[in-house]
């Protein structure tokens, strides 16, 4: 089977009509399955949340965009210096009167009911993220949704049983949480759950480009009858997220996002008493040796680079392939490229959705035409992407060296950068050879060389034969330029508790 993006996506994903046809080396036809956008009630506009009511913002209101079509989706209130002042001082007063002194196995209850609702709502809120976002309906239905609800119900079990975790049991504040634009509710549910299992208020503020999620789950907020001045949502761009780490009233800032504005934060805060966490860019390498299982391999770097289009800071990035398979594994990898469909994300076949926007489009193009200038060669299977919408193929570079920046800088898109090795311990200096340290995986039939490889990567997270799997008891964060504090798990109660260490 070949082709990604087939023209009946490009209909689909234009608003046109078009019949399904079949692929040319194929005897099946296609045809679309697009999901119903009925189950989603969008408003023509969204204030902020504060209090626990929607109120207007003061700032200047903003429109977030289908990135699939380019069409407006809704109005979205900005939140002025002022706004954000509102929403830290009714953090402060519930976090005073109300929930922080309120017993943990009563807290567990709201969390618990959260979660719960988030499982009935969970096809309304897929699909209002895949319409924000851009990101395949697959991944937002099968992948971040349950996940998300997972995350409630694992802290809801905590949070009347901190005194076994290790970090003590006294919560420290109000907590300031900015996530970014690739997982919008999937990062609300890391920041937010273990922050309300601990004790702490919340004010977060979602990317001005993917904001609709997060006003749907303060909705689910009052549903869940949470006390007013709990969970706060201010919706902005930079200027906003800058008013909100600097308040003086916060006592934790948390962050997910690019190393760069992570800098900014860890500036900000200097010489302050605020805790911080920071989850910031990554360069992963994927190790594959010549005992992998090859097959297994291919579709684990697949998922590590294309899943949600390579908008992942953890994304497999650099592919380092020992030498004497790497042709074969290029070959299958080739393959196995040709059957991905790039098309409109609300269809349930789509592989690969809309980059998220026209700026990180541009990135992505940039820095592709740098490795092409490099001397790299670049691949990407026949793809016919749609007219409208921010597309990008899915794409590999081979000829790499470590001196490229196709394999130093984080391009944060469908594109994997191939090199190649010989021993392992070319393998390791390789992988290493970054200033993020974040993730890796090593793919290899010996758990001997698994082990003695993991041991030797700077790498937060290191996946042995398979990639990209996350789970909430587990721990995520990295080093260097990748941050630092960690989220999930045990571990993930540490940054929200006065006897933790993030």
């Amino acid at each position: 089977m070949t082709s990604t993006a087939h023209p009946a996506h490009q209909a689909h994903a234009t608003g046109s009509a078009g019949p399904a046809t079949p692929f040319a080396e194929s005897p099946f036809a296609y045809a679309p399955a697009p999901e119903s956008t009925a189950v989603v009630d969008l408003r023509d506009s969204y204030g902020l949340f504060v209090d626990g009511t929607f109120v207007a913002g003061t700032g200047t209101p903003f429109t977030t965009i289908n990135p699939a079509t380019e069409e407006p989706l809704a109005q979205v209130a900005e939140a002025s210096d002022a706004d954000v002042d509102a929403a830290v001082r009714a953090a402060r007063r519930a976090f005073e009167q109300v929930w922080g002194p309120m017993p943990g196995s009563e807290r567990a209850k709201y969390l618990f009911r959260i979660a719960r609702i988030i499982q009935e709502r969970s096809r309304e809120l897929a699909v209002l993220e895949t319409l924000d976002n851009g990101k395949p309906i697959r991944e937002s239905r099968d992948v971040d949704v349950p996940t998300v609800a997972a995350h409630f119900f694992y802290y809801a079990g905590w949070a009347d049983k901190l005194e076994h975790g290790g970090h003590g049991t006294t919560p420290l504040g109000v907590a300031a949480q900015v996530i970014p634009w690739n997982f919008p509710l999937l990062m609300l549910a890391w920041k937010i759950a273990p922050a309300l299992a601990c004790g702490n208020t919340v004010v977060l503020k979602p990317a001005e480009t993917t904001p609709l999620t997060a006003l749907l789950f303060a909705e689910i907020c009052q549903q869940a009858d949470l006390p007013p001045g709990v969970v706060n949502i201010v919706t902005g761009a930079g200027a906003t997220g800058r008013a909100l780490v600097e308040h003086p009233g916060v006592d934790k800032v948390a962050f997910t996002g690019s190393t760069e504005v992570g800098r900014g934060i860890a500036r900000a805060v200097a010489g302050t008493s605020k805790r911080v966490t920071l989850e910031l860019g990554g360069k992963a390498a994927n190790i594959v040796f010549d005992d992998a299982p090859i097959d297994q391999a291919v579709e684990g770097i697949v998922d590590g680079i294309f899943f949600n289009q390579g908008h992942v800071c953890c994304a497999g990035s650099r592919l380092l392939v020992q030498e004497t398979i790497a042709e074969e594994v290029l070959d299958r990898l080739k393959r196995r490229m040709e059957t991905l469909r790039v098309g409109d994300p609300l269809d349930k076949n789509t592989d690969l959705g809309a980059i998220n926007s026209a700026a990180q489009l541009a990135r992505i193009r940039e820095l592709s035409e740098v490795g092409d200038a490099e001397g790299a060669e670049r691949w990407s299977p026949a793809c016919e992407l749609p007219e409208r919408g921010f597309w990008f193929a899915p794409t590999l570079f081979t000829g790499v060296t470590q001196a490229h920046r196709i394999a130093r800088e984080e391009i944060f898109g469908p594109v994997l950068s191939v090199l190649t090795f010989r021993t392992p311990a070319e393998a390791i200096e390789k992988a290493n050879n970054t200033p993020y340290g974040l993730s890796a995986g090593v793919w290899s039939e010996k758990g001997s060389r698994i082990l003695e490889v993991a041991e030797r990567l700077r790498a937060g997270v290191v996946w042995a034969n398979t990639f990209n799997r996350f789970d909430p008891t587990s721990p995520f964060g990295g080093y260097q330029e990748s941050g630092y504090g960690r989220e999930g798990g045990r571990h993930g109660l540490a940054a929200y508790l006065q006897g933790g260490h993030a």
